[in-house]
């Protein structure tokens, strides 16, 4: 599940709202969706909130998109990642933004990060996402029931999103991610990726600045994507780093990590020296790290303005 709260919105960052007609299927869904959010709404226990309920003053999408999974993949022991093709050309998001992730049969709708670039929808009409197994429905699902041509609806929402335009300033990144919540920020980390590139072949669109990952996790098999953020790494030299910071290691650590590897929890020492006023600081993870990132950031020196999160449970 994941929950969005934004402590400030990047200037110049725009969002925009289209209405489509939509199947029966799709009105089932939506009225699905409708009255889980209704019910909910009114009951006063001391359950957990769901996606729905914490998002509620999130910015989303009126279109709700057929969705048909056309791929799986293992990414780790406890993360399935799907491959989804959507036939909707209105269907659009920004890096950094999740999906409502409608199942037909199951009640309650999930709430998932996405972890592919825009550019990979626009050039083959798919998206990604990475989903740790947990018994809430929706994951619960993907695990145990999803399977190729699977049909799904999904609606795209979120504040949390980098999208500069050509006009905009060049700024420095900072991403930090901890656990699962490395998925917004491999979506962002992919599109600062398609922004070089297309500063490269063509000279022309938004100048990025430098980007530096940390990603924090207990140990290395917990690193989602590894291999292609060092991929990513190699081809932008000077223009994208990263460092992964593990906190419970138990195991050996492979050759090709250890320049990469840094055994400890995140610190100030780790990121005072990318402090700068054209510095964005993305973090996603679980609230407690979000809140002592947030506060550690704000001790050096970092205005708050500057300070983009993303928290989930």
């Amino acid at each position: 599940m994941v929950c969005t709260a934004v402590l400030a919105i990047p200037p110049l960052l725009r969002s925009t709202t289209r209405v489509l007609p939509i199947s029966s299927s799709l009105l089932h869904l939506r009225h699905v969706a409708f009255c889980y959010c209704t019910v909910n709404g009114k009951m006063k226990s001391k359950r957990k909130s769901d996606h729905l309920e914490r998002t509620a003053n999130d910015f989303r999408q009126e279109i709700i998109s057929k969705a048909k999974v056309c791929g799986i993949i293992s990414e780790s022991e406890t993360v399935r990642r799907l491959r989804l093709a959507v036939t909707d050309d209105q269907f659009t998001f920004k890096a950094g933004q999740w999906v409502d992730f409608f199942i037909p049969g199951v009640a309650v709708v999930g709430g998932f990060s996405i972890c592919s670039s825009p550019g990979l929808l626009e050039q083959e009409g798919v998206l990604e996402l990475a989903v740790k197994y947990t018994t809430h429905p929706p994951a619960h699902w993907i695990h145990t029931q999803c399977a190729l041509d699977s049909e799904v609806a999904l609606r795209v929402g979120g504040n949390f999103f980098f999208d500069p335009q050509p006009a905009d300033s060049s700024s420095n990144l900072v991403l930090i991610a901890g656990g699962v919540g490395i998925n917004p920020l491999f979506s962002i980390l992919l599109h600062v990726a398609d922004l070089h590139k297309a500063q490269d072949n063509k000279g022309t669109g938004y100048k990025m600045g430098m980007t530096n990952l940390f990603y924090c996790a207990k140990n290395t098999h917990e690193l989602l994507f590894r291999k292609h953020i060092l991929g990513l790494t190699n081809a932008f030299p000077g223009k994208i780093g990263c460092s992964f910071h593990v906190t419970q290691q138990s195991s050996p650590i492979c050759e090709k990590l250890q320049p990469y590897i840094k055994e400890g929890r995140l610190s100030g020492n780790d990121l005072e020296k990318y402090i700068s006023k054209d510095t964005l600081w993305y973090i996603c993870g679980p609230p407690p790290m979000i809140e002592s990132i947030s506060k550690l950031l704000e001790n050096l020196g970092v205005a708050q303005e500057n300070i983009f999160f993303e928290k989930w449970w």
